[in-house]
């Protein structure tokens, strides 16, 4: 049986390839919000793990990484 792997529940953001789309923005509201600009601001929301999963496949720009919420 393979190991349990916690599932991201936020995403990080290259900002060098970031080229401002927004459809993080659109799939991941309560993490993302766009600046005058069109490019993500990271909140410290989480969002379910197959919303971040879909955010990462479908970011044309290929910007975004799963990430986890630090521990604490």
């Amino acid at each position: 049986m393979p190991a349990s792997r916690e599932q991201a529940t936020r995403v990080a953001v290259d900002r060098v390839a970031c080229t401002g789309h927004g459809v993080c923005a659109a799939l991941l509201p309560r993490q993302i919000t766009l600046d005058e600009w069109g490019y993500p601001i990271v909140a410290a929301a989480d969002d379910p793990a197959v919303d971040v999963e879909a955010a990462v496949r479908l970011c044309p720009a290929r910007a975004l990484r799963p990430s986890r919420a630090p521990r604490q």
